[in-house]
Parts: structure tokens; sequence; C-alpha cells
């Protein structure tokens, strides 16, 4: 249950084409943005951020893979209705494979390189100071802007959770289709 009130539409003062930009096809705000919108200045930052992270050269599956895992992770209920399965499948992430990645070391549903991340988002959940050996795997499956847009992704994420969470933002009602 959210712990401050969501923003009524109509005192919003926001820019109107943020407004719409953040509605996108959905024709309506989402819960987060009925919070964030009470900090206009940092609002539109958010929405940046969250668009700029599917617009890398890392894969759309991968940004999902990690999304997903670092969901059940944290027992994120937001992140997880919204991304399963609707966004995941949009990436190319079965369900099943999004029901495995709870537990993924015992899955056959994941190639090396997604291993190689999965453990890497593990690591990065723990704590900042990701072992050396979770890293050189890295290295050895992404290049670099792969691997600092995946760094990027799951701190995002992470950061997505603390405020969410905190904020006691509810999931929303239906599944949406757009972040």
């Amino acid at each position: 249950m959210a712990r401050i009130p969501y923003i009524d539409e109509n005192a919003i003062v926001a820019d109107p084409a943020l407004i719409g930009a953040i509605k996108g096809g959905r024709g309506r705000l989402i819960n987060i943005y009925k919070i964030l919108l009470h900090a206009p200045a940092l609002a539109p930052t958010w929405f940046a951020h969250i668009n700029a992270t599917r617009d890398t050269k890392l894969s759309g599956r991968m940004r999902e893979l990690a999304i997903v895992r670092m969901a059940h992770n944290a027992s994120y209920e937001y992140a997880l209705r919204q991304h399963v399965p609707v966004l995941a499948a949009r990436e190319g992430v079965t369900d099943a494979e999004c029901a495995a990645l709870k537990n993924w070391q015992d899955s056959n549903l994941f190639d090396e390189k997604e291993r190689a991340a999965l453990s890497y988002v593990d690591a990065m959940q723990i704590g900042p100071a990701v072992p050396n050996a979770v890293f050189d795997e890295m290295k050895r499956c992404f290049d670099v802007q792969e691997l600092v847009e995946l760094t990027i992704i799951v701190g995002t994420y992470i950061m997505h959770h603390r405020v969410f969470t905190t904020l006691g933002v509810d999931p929303e009602q239906t599944p949406s289709r757009t972040r």
C-alpha cells in the first residue's frame, strides 16, 4: 500500500508533453509516476533513464533476464508483474524461462553468456564488490559496452526496487505493456 498519496492528475505541474510521453500507449499514468510526479524535477529524469535502459547494445532478452532474476531475488512483486509475461515475452523470454530464473543454476534453459550475466546479477545484489571470478567471466562473455550497460541496468533496478518498496508503490491491477 502506498505510503504517500498518489498525485491527482489535476494537480500535476509537470510539462504536459512529459505527461503524454509517460502515459504512452497506456492512456493513463502508472502508479510510480503518480508518486514520482510529487517531485516534478526528478520524475522526468527517472522516465528518461528507464527508457535509456532499453536503448542499448545489450539485447532486450539479456536485459529482461537480468530484471526478472533481480526481481525474483528481491521478491520484487511490482517488477515481476510488469515484466512477466508481457515485457519479457516481447524480448523472447518464455514463461518457463521466467519461472526458471528463480533457481537458474539448476536450469538448462540458459546459455553460457546468460549464465555469466545471471551470476553477475546475483553478485551485484549481494553488494557492489563483485568477486573477481564473476567479473572476469563477464569480461570473457561480454564486450566492455555490454558489461557497463548490464551493470547500469542492474543498478537501476536495484534503485527501482528500493524506491518502490520504500514508498509502497502498489503493483498495477493489470500488467502494463510498457515501462
